[in-house]
């Protein structure tokens, strides 16, 4: 069963709305004890990783995240989270990678921010994407984007520069594109996850 880490700063509706539609159990995740109940966890996160980081740091549970051996998967700003640094706030994260969260803007000359359905290129055989086809579309909607590193990229995606689409670092694993409004392959890729 997935546990969902409801700390104010996620869109839950249309994510629990995906698991619903795979037959996939989950629950929320209020306090530490709550992490005992589940196999596996995901952080959501919508708008600004500095304000999400703050009231993630509000509920007391950074710590016991930090310490979690289960499958972690942190879904857009949820993935940003997991990285060291974000400009967005100018905040310290996780740092769970040692990787920074970047604007686009002053990077690109595409609009800002990335919006839409967009083709990743598979990396480092991440058991996220079983059954999924290299290139398959995902929906995206970022301004901030993890920068790309092979080590600990599992998805990269091209625009105006390539960045990490997913990553991975032992027990977590973060997507930057939203598999709940990703149709088919999200929704594979949801399940996947389910399975670790």
């Amino acid at each position: 069963m997935i546990g969902i880490v409801n700390y104010g700063a996620g869109n839950i509706f249309s994510l629990t709305a995906a698991l619903d539609r795979i037959g996939v159990t989950y629950g929320m995740v209020h306090t530490a004890a709550d992490f005992e109940r589940y196999d596996r966890i995901i952080i959501p996160g919508v708008g600004h990783a500095g304000a999400a980081m703050g009231k993630l740091a509000d509920t007391g549970l950074v710590d016991t995240i930090l310490a979690l051996k289960k499958p972690v998967l942190g879904i857009c700003v949820g993935m940003q989270l997991l990285s060291s640094f974000s400009e967005e706030g100018n905040a310290d994260l996780l740092q769970l990678l040692p990787l920074k969260t970047l604007h686009f803007t002053g990077r690109i000359t595409e609009k800002v921010p990335h919006m839409g359905w967009n083709s990743v290129s598979l990396q480092n055989n991440s058991p996220l994407f079983d059954g999924i086809a290299d290139n398959s579309y995902f929906y995206f909607v970022h301004s901030y984007f993890i920068e790309f590193d092979d080590k600990y990229t599992a998805a990269v995606c091209q625009y105006g520069l390539p960045f990490s689409a997913a990553v991975q670092q032992g027990n977590f694993f973060g997507v930057q594109f939203h598999p709940e409004k990703s149709g088919l392959a999200g929704e594979q890729l949801l399940q996947n996850f389910a399975s670790l």
